[in-house]
């Protein structure tokens, strides 16, 4: 309940709304690419399918928390969200185990 009355006065609402969108819009095209990549190098790419997953469920959930669609489906969303980077970064991890940048 209290984060609806937030979000109810939030200023600028709209705004966060089409920043959200233009960040799932980024998202579909670096998952869109990270899929192409993926069939050329027979799925190797594990760690940035993950990462664009990840950022689409971040914006829907977000989106969908600023537009009051579904709370409980917005913080599904971003855990979602969460385990995609973490597994991410997992993947990413096993994948190049020699890299100590």
């Amino acid at each position: 309940m209290l984060l609806t009355r937030v979000l109810f006065h939030l200023p600028g609402r709209w705004v966060w709304v089409w920043i959200w969108v233009g960040l799932l819009i980024l998202g579909l095209l670096g998952l869109a690419g990270a899929i192409q990549w993926g069939r050329e190098t027979k799925w190797r790419n594990l760690d940035e399918i993950l990462r664009g997953l990840g950022t689409v469920f971040v914006s829907l959930g977000m989106i969908f928390f600023l537009k009051g669609v579904s709370q409980p489906g917005g913080i599904f969303l971003a855990f979602l969200a969460l385990a995609c980077f973490v597994s991410a970064f997992i993947a990413g991890k096993r994948q190049h185990p020699d890299d100590e940048h």
